[in-house]
This record gives C-alpha cells, structure tokens and sequence, in this order.
C-alpha cells in the first residue's frame, strides 16, 4: 500500500517554467510596529531585469498579487508566477500588468505546528494593508489584492476572513495550489486543529459574506502524495456559488497530475492561471473584476472546459455567416474531410431534419486548433445557404491528441429551432487539417460494464468488447463509487487496415467531481488505466463513473476490468496513514497491560512479540466502538453524550463519511498490530546488540547501584527537565528523559547479560554445600528478575518512543526558530512534558518485584483496554490526544511502584 501511495503513479508531464533574465527580489519595508510584532517574517516584490529596476522606487501602476508560500516554503517560489505574467505583459505591451508580491514566512513548518498559523495570518493582514498603501494617489488605484497561496498557504489566506478586523472586500479573489482545505494532513497538535475547525466553520457559517469572494482549489492528483486531493477539495456550499475546486489532470491543456512542489512551478498550470488573471481584467478599471460571475465563468473557461476559443464574456448569440467560401451540402450521417493548401474555404451543411427521427446526438472533432469559431447551428436558411446562426464553437472541448484537437457533442433535442449544423473550413496554408463528423443514437454508444467486487482481488474480471464504426464510446462503470475501490483497465486495440491513424484518447470521467484523467494512446496498443476515486460518490448522486473512447473507425476496443489489490491497500494508506500511529499504539498499549496482567497471574513478564500475539485482538477494541458509533445514531443518545461535554467521537465522524470505515478501521488495526510486532523486534534486538559490544568493550565490574526510586539527584533531574520545559521547549525535555531511559535500559540489558554471564560460569563449579545451593538460587531469582523488568522497560520504551515521535515537529520547529526565540509559545506539549519527566524518573529504576506486590496492579493491568477504546474512539483525527492516554498508563505503573 505504502508503495502504491510513494511510487506508482504517472510520470512528471509537466514542463518547467524558466526565467529570462535574472530573478530579483525588493523587499518591502514594513512598518515599525509590524517589524516589532512579526520579526521572523518580510514581505518582498518580484521583479526580472528592466522591469525590477524600475519598480526599485516603487511606484507601481500594475495589479497587486500577493503569493503566500506553505510549509517550509520560500518566498522565492513566487517566480514561476511572476516571470510568466511579465512575459505575457510584453505581449500586450504593458496595457496591463500584474505586481507579484511574496510573503516570507522564514520556512516555518505549520503543517507540523500549528502554534504559528493565527500569526502568520495576522501578518499577511498587515501586508495587504501595506500593498494598497503603495497604490496610494495613483491612476485606477487598487481597492483590493489577488491572493495565491500554496499548501498551507492557502489556508492562510482563508483564515484572513476569520480576523475581527479584516475587511472582505480587501480580497476578490483566492487561488489555493495543493491546499488541504478539509483537514490536516498531520493532526498533531490542539492549535492546528483549532486553527482548521475555526476556518472551516467560519466559511460554512458565513458564506453570504463570501459571495464577493471567488475561489479556485486546485489539487495536484495522485502524483501528490504529501496532500491527497480530497482534502484540497473546498467544501460543498448550496448557497456559495463561488468556489471551484479541479484536480490538475483536469485542468485543460494541463492534464497533468502534479506532486507537491511541481504545482508552484508546473509551466501548463501556471499558464492556465496567468491567462485567466489576464482575463480576469476589467478594462474600466484595470484591475481585478469585481463581477463575482465574470471571474466564475472565466475560471470555468480555463481550469474546467476549454472550448479553445479566446474568453469573451458575452458572446453574440447570433451571427452572420459571410465570406466568398463555397457552400456544400452533406446529408449522410458519418462524414470527414481532411483539407491541405486549401486556398478556398467552405461551409458545410447538415441537414437536421432527415437526422432527428434516426439518431439523437452528433459529434464533431475538428484537428484545426484554431481561437476562431468553426461550428454553427443554423436557425434561417434557405436552399444552398444559411443566412443566420448561432455559435456552438463555446460548446467545444479540448482533447489532448498528437497536436490537441477540438470536439463537440450536440443533443439534438435541446436545439429544436436549428434548421442545419454548419462546420467551417477556412483556407489553409502548409498544415494538414481533418474534420469529422457524425450523429448517433445515445443508447447505441453507451455500454454499462459492472466492476468487480471488492473482494474478488484481481481474480475476476469483466470484459467488454466494442467493434468501433464511430468516433466515441461511453463505458459506464457500474456500483463504482467508494474511494476504496481500485481497478486496473486494460484496452487493447486492433485494427482491421495498417493505415496511420490518429491516437485513441481515453478520458476516465467522474461527473461529480473535477478529478478526470485523460491518457493518449497509439492505435493499436495495449494501455493500461488505474481507475480509482479522489472522492466518494456523493449522497443523492446516481451518476456514475464512465470511460470515454475518443477511438478510431474501424477498430475494435477490447475492455478488461479487474480489481487491484494493491491500489485498494494505497487508497487505504492514502486516506488513513495519517491515523496508523494511534493503531499502532494502540496495539502496544494492549501488550503493555497483557504483561502486567501476566505478572499477576504467573508472576513472570512475558516477551513482546508472544504477548502481542495473544493480546491485541481487533475483537476487543472493533465492537466496542463499532456499538458506540451506532448509539451515536440515536438522537436521545447524543444529547447524554453533549449533557456529559464528552469530546466528538472521531470514529463517529468517519463512519458518517464513509460506510465501508469499519471494515477499514479493523485493516489500519491489523497494519498497526504488524508494525508494533516489528517496532518491538527492532527494540529488542537493538538493546541486546548495543549492550552486548558494550559489555566486549567494557568488562562489567561491581555495581553499587541506588535502587530507590526517588533520591535527590533524581529530584534535581526532574526540576532541571521541568525547567527546560518551561522555559524552552517542552518536547525538548521529552527528548532528553527518551535518551537518558534509553540509555538506562541499555544500560540495565547490559547488566542483564553480564549477570546471566557470571551465574554461568558458576554453575559450572560445583556446589556442594547447602549455603552455595541457597547463593546459586538467590542469583537465578535476581536475574529471572532482572530480565523481567527488562521486559517491563522494553515495552515502555517502545511505548515512549512513539510519544516522542508525536511531539517531535514541535521540536524541529523550535529548533529551526531558536535564533529568533528560546521559548515555543505557543507550546502544544508544555504540560505533558512535565508530567511524562516526573513518572519516567521514577519508572527509571522501577522493578517488576515492587509492581508485583502493590494493590493497584490489578487495576493498572485492566486499564490499557479501555485506554486503547478510548484511543481509537477520540485520537484517529486528533493525534495529539494519543500521548495523554499513554501517559495516564504509565501513571498508574508509578503508582503501582510506590502504592
């Protein structure tokens, strides 16, 4: 699954975007105050060459765009953006021209931690304010400021409508790039989901006061593995209009997927979007629009569906078809025309009336990619010309063939007034061009393939074949519409001549969604398509999935389906990774009070792995929370749940997403028992390999050890640790008691091996006496002890070490701002860093002969079940309550050491 998510996805389509002269950046000099209150972050102007010196002393004439970068994210990838806009102003001659402004965040790591988020967007505040005031006095001054955001950047700029203070109309419109808009990735610490559930509601809440604001999220698809496009997708708003999300291998002329980082820099995105800020421009004003339905529609004229003419925003419904072309007459119901060094241009004619009884659609392609228009329904005509027309060119698509090509599929009922089709052939000059045509009958061309169970893991298939007399074929996919299911499709290709033809395109089409994938194919081939979801099939939805053929006469297309096995395990890790460390510890957790539950029962610790196997059974967690997750369901049970202020079960949440998360929760349990069983081999052999060439390094001597559990130099190591915690960085003084308990059982494996050595040469001497017997037996208890408390520490260590992954990115993220502050504030795991220095300094040189005796073991044994419930039912969206339930454990085995 991990390497379906990693590897096996398309290959880089993208070209890259290079800059004609020499990059500069002018900083932009911020008020004091602002400098004072936000000293990590700048704000900088994009400039090449002439264009850069001129604009050194800022007076600027041009559009104000500012670019927000993401998670350790540099300001400088603002100059794909702003070289491809200065190159396109050229051509334009500076009529307009946009002003690339970039916020530098210092590389901040905010998908990590979300302490820095609301700061950051408080700064972006202060930048726009100082943007506008450079525009101050000047000629069709700016009121408002474009805004493009990567990754977290996006967000960013989202939570801009959120500030008490913030004026909507600062901002028309926002063009998000591989934005996790949803959810985080990492749900790792209270602030950053605070900051999303505050966004989020906010903009669902508000929505009328967005309807000036438009909106562009644009996904990266499956080659982005860091944010997976679901999450970029904008929430769904009846009443707010003015929000389009599309994957990139949607995107028209782009059809690219793209990953993380090539969607700042990807040269057919970029142009998509530079072209539509271009055309975004209201000449009056020149600036950004303020027409929040001019910018959807030119928004839906780039990123949706390109009908490869020129935007216009209210084209003539009616034309006059006029020019010396001749005029020709075509009645039959299949028809191309290919034309090269034509010096004439012709129109020709397509009677509807004879078609309409016989056939309900027609479908026309023309190779010529030409920004002018080429077809026309006829509306007045008499015998041999049509004298009035409306255009049908803006019903065209663009398909990605050898040179791309245009189509257009017309229903004829929905144009009862047209009299005749007209298609256009302009002379021509050098290049070969070609037309086809053709009606057809829908239900002829439209065949349901049913895919393949779930569970039928690639055993079975379904085949179609299609003996191709026309130019497309639509293969409906039946019951498709989980993200968890996942098919290969294989076509293959014969033809009946060996002619050259032009290239089969195959356009895999969710119809709820923006998320097609398009691939070319010679002709004829075996290709290969991965069918798989980026989103569920909505509610109340009964469309499907289709394929469509863009295919070649007189060839025959043979359809395989099969399910993948492997794709389904990717979308698994891909929608559920983020959720694998609470499985995991999960899993160790139910070890962890197995082994105390064998203390009291046999009196020794059991192994790891042994107790692993025998404890951590899906059955005791699953049904536990699967019957909460079904009482959540009932309206009197959910009011007990709000009357007691208990937290949102996530498990609730997910399962109202998703009917199939059940049986997906009970695989991320078996993934997780997999990786717990192996996290505990590498634990345990790691220790044995450090202490035994430490123990060929160094021969083991006499040991004095304290074996209390609190002294005064432990007291003095709490206190020193307690401080570091408040003072600098709490995961800091978590990392630093990891290191010292690790060492310490190295230390105690160490002594373990050494002893085991010693009573083995002893035993080999003889031992007569009765006192020598009692000494022999004495050593084999102290040892047996030994290698039980080993055991004991092995599981807490592995225990811990997970905890301190989870608190590692605050950690990272102090260290890489330590320059500019000592102390993380906000810190997300001050508190549980105290508390976890207290209880492992005591569990340091803890035993299980004092766990043994104490009263409480019983109830320290019973506790990890529920601890491990409660996990599941309340930490798969909220990582950082994972630590808590851990550290309560480990409280109740201090207690046990003391009590």
């Amino acid at each position: 699954g991990v390497r379906d998510v990693l590897f096996l996805y398309e290959e880089n389509r993208c070209s890259m975007t290079y800059m004609y002269e020499y990059p500069e950046y002018l900083k932009i000099k911020l008020p004091k105050k602002t400098v004072r209150r936000y000293p990590v972050y700048e704000l900088y102007l994009y400039g090449e060459g002439n264009y850069a010196e001129e604009n050194k002393n800022l007076l600027l004439t041009g559009i104000p765009v500012l670019f927000l970068p993401g998670n350790a994210g540099s300001y400088r990838q603002v100059r794909s953006l702003g070289s491809i806009a200065l190159r396109k102003a050229e051509d334009v001659d500076f009529k307009y021209h946009f002003n690339f402004f970039s916020v530098n965040f210092n590389e901040e790591l905010v998908a990590l931690y979300g302490g820095s988020l609301q700061r950051q967007t408080k700064f972006v505040h202060e930048c726009i304010k100082v943007i506008l005031k450079l525009y101050k006095d000047r000629e069709f001054a700016p009121t408002s400021v474009a805004i493009v955001g990567h990754s977290m950047g996006g967000l960013v700029a989202r939570a801009l409508l959120t500030l008490k203070n913030f004026k909507p109309e600062l901002i028309n419109l926002l063009i998000t790039q591989a934005t996790p808009h949803v959810a985080p990735v990492m749900p790792l610490d209270k602030y950053l989901t605070d900051f999303y559930t505050a966004v989020n509601n906010h903009w669902i809440l508000k929505a009328q006061d967005l309807r000036n604001l438009t909106t562009l999220s644009v996904a990266g698809g499956f080659r982005d593995y860091q944010v997976r496009s679901g999450l970029a997708f904008l929430p769904r708003l009846s009443q707010h209009d003015s929000a389009l999300s599309v994957v990139s291998s949607a995107v028209p002329r782009a059809w690219a997927s793209t990953d993380h980082l090539s969607i700042v820099w990807c040269k057919e995105l970029i142009l998509a979007t530079i072209r539509a800020l271009f055309d975004l421009i209201d000449e009056n004003t020149r600036q950004i629009t303020e027409d929040p339905k001019k910018r959807m529609a030119v928004l839906n004229h780039h990123f949706v569906r390109h009908p490869a003419k020129l935007f216009e925003e209210n084209p003539d419904a009616f034309t006059e078809l006029t020019g010396s072309f001749a005029w020709i007459t075509v009645k039959a119901s299949k028809w191309t025309y290919s034309f090269y060094n034509d010096s004439d241009g012709k129109y020709f004619m397509f009677p509807l009336a004879s078609h309409r009884k016989s056939y309900s659609h027609v479908y026309c392609e023309n190779s010529m990619l030409d920004t002018s228009s080429w077809i026309y329904g006829c509306i007045n005509s008499n015998s041999s010309m049509c004298l009035e027309a409306t255009d049908v060119s803006w019903k065209a698509e663009l398909l990605p063939t050898t040179k791309a090509s245009i189509f257009v599929i017309l229903k004829l009922q929905d144009y009862p007034s047209l009299s005749h089709i007209v298609i256009q052939a302009p002379p021509t000059v050098g290049n070969k061009y070609t037309l086809d045509c053709e009606f057809f009958q829908e239900d002829s061309r439209t065949v349901q393939l049913p895919v393949t169970h779930l569970f039928s893991f690639g055993f079975s298939s379904s085949k179609i074949i299609l003996n191709s007399t026309g130019l497309l074929y639509n293969v409906q996919l039946q019951h498709f519409n989980q993200i968890y299911q996942a098919f290969k499709i294989h076509i293959e290709s014969h033809c009946q001549s060996l002619k050259e033809r032009k290239p089969s395109v195959y356009r895999f089409h969710i119809p709820w969604s923006h998320e097609d994938s398009i691939i070319v194919a010679k002709v004829p081939s075996f290709t290969e398509i991965s069918a798989k979801l980026h989103t569920a099939q909505p509610e109340n939805d009964n469309r499907v999935p289709e394929l469509n053929i863009y295919s070649s006469s007189d060839c025959q297309y043979e359809v395989i389906l099969k399910t993948s096995l492997v794709q389904i395990l990717g979308q698994i890790i891909r929608f559920h990774a983020g959720a694998l460390p609470v499985y995991v510890v999960s899993n160790i957790l139910l070890t962890y009070g197995g082994q105390l539950s064998a203390l009291i029962s046999t009196g020794q610790c059991s192994d790891f792995s042994l107790e692993l196997v025998r404890t951590a059974k899906p059955y005791k967690v699953e049904p536990l929370i699967s019957i909460v997750v079904f009482l959540q369901g009932f309206h009197w049970f959910r009011a007990i749940w709000e009357s007691l202020s208990l937290p949102e079960v996530d498990a609730a949440v997910l399962s109202s997403r998703d009917r199939w998360f059940p049986l997906v929760s009970l695989t991320l349990f078996l993934f997780g028992t997999g990786i717990a069983y192996w996290s505990g081999v590498f634990f345990s052999t790691s220790l044995r390999l450090f202490s035994s060439l430490w123990l060929t390094l160094i021969r083991p001597t006499v040991q004095h050890k304290d074996n209390k559990l609190i002294t005064p130099r432990k007291l003095c190591g709490v206190l020193s640790l307690t401080l570091v915690s408040w003072t600098t960085c709490g995961a800091l003084a978590v990392f630093i008691i990891y290191l010292q308990y690790s060492f310490k059982d190295s230390d105690r494996s160490k002594e373990t091996l050494g002893n085991s050595s010693i009573h083995t040469v002893k035993n080999q001497s003889s031992m007569d006496s009765t006192s020598k017997a009692t000494q022999s037996l004495s050593s084999t208890t102290t040892i047996a002890e030994a290698v039980n408390s080993l055991k004991m520490h092995v599981t807490i260590l592995n225990l811990f070490t997970w905890i301190v992954l989870l608190n590692l990115p605050s950690l990272i993220y102090w260290l890489k701002n330590l320059r500019y502050n000592v102390r993380l504030d906000p810190d997300p795991c001050r508190f549980t860093a105290i508390i976890l220095v207290c209880i492992l300094e005591i569990l340091m040189n803890s035993s299980t002969a004092e766990v043994k005796s104490s009263k409480l073991l019983k109830m320290a044994a019973k506790v990890p079940l529920p601890l491990s419930v409660a996990m599941l039912a309340f930490g798969q969206m909220h990582l950082y309550k994972v630590p808590h339930f851990v550290t309560f454990s480990l409280l109740l085995h201090v207690l046990c050491c003391i009590v």
